[in-house]
């Protein structure tokens, strides 16, 4: 069981690698990290038209989390670390893009997105539709986000919430048990700007494959590619309540559950999707309709949230089964201190969403 504060899984296989804890078509034990880095490998050696840009990001630096580390040496100038202007970067990826070329770039710490927002917006959202004909903008903007590392106020949030709502612009997040190199293959399929959002903690975990989670939990994926993932205690086809967050409250969300489970008798699903904006609820609406209660869970501060337009499209969804609100998680509504025991208490933690979802059931 984690104890209060701990973010780390303990029992789970989140926290270590499993002997068989492999990515798809990737021999041994690998991490988030690695994966992407592997995925990023693949996608260039692939596609002569792909670039990436980003801060720092060729060798021997190979990024801050070091996930594009031996790209530059393997593929040279399509892989190009830029200048200091996160304007900058977005924008020459969307140009690169309505050349004809396809981008990824990288925003080194996600909270600098902000300083792209304009070109975001105003330029690569609306390129694809405001030239009186359809224009393909494949661009894929990586932002590396979430706290629990000690960053402090500026290199620790969860801009999500920023991003909803704009036309013309996809939003994804990095998950455990969607397959890197697939989601950007869907993303850059879109023909259309798509931003990613990557848990820096996250990187730290291990992939899940051949629907194993750990010992106590499994998992499958439903709908249409990138679909969602559907974790549950193995054997159980009922749930008490169901947990909907994206993939960077993975481990969060499974301590909360197995606690749950083995202290409360709270049995729970948990929902990822790795799109998060526009969502597709439709492959999930079975699950959430036999819960007694719903909880959505997200690392961003209230108000204007992802987690309210997800409870915005559930209600008329399922007002004919529901019985009690919809819970909402979200961070503090405070800056992120730099000192961890401070950080502690206006992040998600896994008993911040053990104890709604007891609340959201009346225990």
């Amino acid at each position: 069981m984690t104890a209060p504060g701990e973010t780390a899984l303990g029992a789970t296989g989140l926290g270590e690698p499993a002997p068989d804890g492999t990515a798809s078509g990737v021999a041994g034990p690998v991490r988030v990290a690695e994966h992407l880095n592997q995925a990023l490998h693949g996608l260039l050696a692939a596609d002569p038209g792909l670039h990436l840009l980003g801060e720092d990001v060729t060798d021997p630096y190979g990024g801050a989390f070091k996930i594009t580390k031996g790209l530059s040496t393997a593929y040279g100038d399509r892989v190009r670390s830029t200048p200091l202007s996160e304007g900058g970067i977005v924008g020459v990826g969307a140009g690169l893009a309505l050349a004809g070329d396809r981008a990824i770039v990288e925003i080194m710490f996600g909270d600098f997105v902000a300083l792209a927002f304009d070109q975001l917006l105003n330029f690569a959202s609306k390129s694809t539709a405001m030239y009186g004909r359809p224009v393909d903008l494949p661009l894929v903007v990586r932002c590396p986000s979430g706290g629990r590392r000690g960053y402090g106020p500026t290199h620790s949030q969860s801009p999500q919430k920023h991003l909803v709502g704009v036309p013309g612009l996809s939003l994804f997040e990095l998950t455990p048990f969607h397959d890197a190199g697939r989601l950007f293959g869907h993303m850059l399929s879109l023909a259309r700007p798509c931003v990613l959002f990557e848990d820096k903690v996250l990187y730290t975990r291990r992939m899940c494959r051949d629907g194993v989670v750990d010992d106590l939990f499994g998992y499958e994926l439903v709908g249409d590619a990138p679909g969602w993932a559907v974790v549950r205690a193995d054997g159980l086809t009922d749930h008490d309540a169901v947990v909907v967050a994206p993939g960077g409250l993975t481990d969060r969300a499974l301590a909360a559950m197995r606690e749950l489970l083995l202290e409360h008798e709270v049995a729970c699903a948990l929902l990822v999707p790795a799109a998060i904006y526009p969502l597709d609820l439709g492959p999930v609406l079975p699950y959430l309709a036999s819960a007694r209660a719903i909880c959505v869970a997200e690392d961003g501060t209230a108000g204007g949230t992802w987690g309210a337009e997800v409870a915005r499209l559930l209600y008329p969804a399922l007002w004919g089964s529901l019985d009690r609100p919809i819970a909402l998680v979200s961070g503090a509504d405070s800056i992120i201190p730099s000192a961890p025991h401070l950080e502690r208490e206006v992040t998600v933690q896994d008993t911040t969403i053990r104890d709604a979802v007891l609340a959201a059931l009346g225990s």
